[in-house]
């Protein structure tokens, strides 16, 4: 199967852009790209981008739910329900997420998970664990009885039995945290801080054990605050200062204001800057249904009905970039990579992904000037798009 792209404005690697260009797609890769609109012989099927942008396939690395369910289910059904409604947001591959869970549920979604990646055309590339290591004060929608300390006998036979997990989110201040991502970062597992109250010190110690990705930043661990009469640095300053450490975002325009993505973006810049949801279960839920019972959406925004904490997001892909581009004015060439090419450099998976390259696989987005999304291609397949802009 031959696929041609053409008359569009093309995303390609270093940022550059080849407008009127067209990208030929054959059995799932990207055969070629070209700099003009003629069609090929032997094309089995056109895709006119009518002077849209054509860009990389977006990674979400933080991402629980959707459709009404969620990961946490650790069914089939679940996973295959949330990979469909976020790929018809422009979301071609994904690293499933679970909120702090049982051991149980841990090992049970895994296996799932493990069954999943293993075929290509799923879209998972592998699992993200979002605790429960996580510090007490700062739980924000994760359930609270989940919360525990970093312990061995229970991290080394999961990550020894699922290599399918790639990422472990922990707060590092805690007894064990240290001990915990020295083991994980040492078996290719990529070790987030987040739900933290570390200050300078604590994240300089985080970074020189292997904690490298800041979790969904400025949300859930400290800024700048006061003890007594004296400022003090939070996590927020601390990771800004740390050059090693990548930085993922809620760039739904609420858990972070456009101006603070503006800053981030300043100081991170798109190397180390990568756009996530965090979206719920709630998420293009048809019938307002939710995985977690305490959830509601209130103005747009995914909240805790007793008004305590925003709760993970119910944002798309074509909503980070959107909100990214026009309301932070981010450049959208900035905001197209860290949707694609800095998560797929975070994750290790940018020799298949994360750009539109030669032999690269074919997941790609096309977005009209205004940028509402118009075709979706998951693996050279085209996938129906959202009949509406999240």
């Amino acid at each position: 199967m031959t696929t041609q792209i053409y008359n569009g404005k093309i995303l390609i690697p270093e940022g550059r852009w080849i407008d009127g260009g067209s990208v030929v797609i054959t059995d799932g890769r990207i055969d070629n790209i070209y700099a003009h609109s003629r069609i090929f012989d032997n094309i089995d099927k056109t895709i006119d981008a009518e002077g849209g942008y054509v860009l990389p396939g977006g990674i979400d690395m933080h991402i629980h739910g959707g459709g009404g369910r969620d990961f946490m289910e650790a069914t089939h059904e679940a996973f295959r329900t949330v990979i469909d409604v976020h790929r018809s947001h422009g979301t071609t591959s994904l690293f499933p997420t679970l909120a702090s869970a049982s051991e149980s549920t841990i090992r049970q979604a895994a296996a799932i998970c493990s069954e999943l990646a293993s075929d290509p055309g799923s879209g998972v590339l592998g699992l993200h664990l979002e605790g429960p290591y996580f510090h007490p004060s700062m739980v924000g929608g994760q359930i609270p009885e989940n919360i525990r300390l970093p312990h061995p006998s229970e991290y080394v036979g999961i990550i020894e039995d699922f290599p399918c997990i790639k990422r472990w989110d922990a707060a590092p201040e805690l007894p064990g945290a240290l001990d915990f991502a020295r083991f994980a970062t040492g078996k290719g597992v990529v070790a987030g801080l987040g739900h933290t109250c570390a200050g300078y010190d604590e994240i300089v110690a985080a970074y020189e054990n292997g904690y490298t990705l800041a979790t969904h930043f400025y949300n859930a661990m400290t800024t700048s605050h006061k003890e007594g009469i004296y400022k003090h640095e939070g996590t927020v300053e601390s990771v800004f200062l740390m050059d090693g450490i990548n930085v993922e975002v809620i760039s739904d325009g609420i858990h972070v204001p456009p101006v603070i993505l503006k800053l981030i973006h300043k100081i991170k810049g798109y190397r180390r800057m990568c756009l996530v949801t965090d979206s719920l279960a709630i998420t293009d839920s048809t019938d307002g249904s939710s995985f977690d019972d305490r959830i509601m959406i209130e103005n747009g925004v995914c909240k805790l009905k007793d008004g305590s904490a925003i709760a993970g997001s119910c944002a798309t892909m074509d909503r980070l970039i959107r909100t990214a581009a026009l309301e932070a004015e981010i450049p959208l060439e900035d905001v197209a990579r860290m949707v694609s090419e800095t998560p797929a450099m975070i994750m290790g998976v940018y020799d298949r992904k994360g750009s539109i390259a030669r032999h690269k696989d074919a997941d790609i987005i096309i977005m009209d000037r205004s940028l509402g999304l118009t075709h979706v291609i998951a693996m050279g397949n085209e996938i129906p798009v959202a009949g509406a802009m999240a």
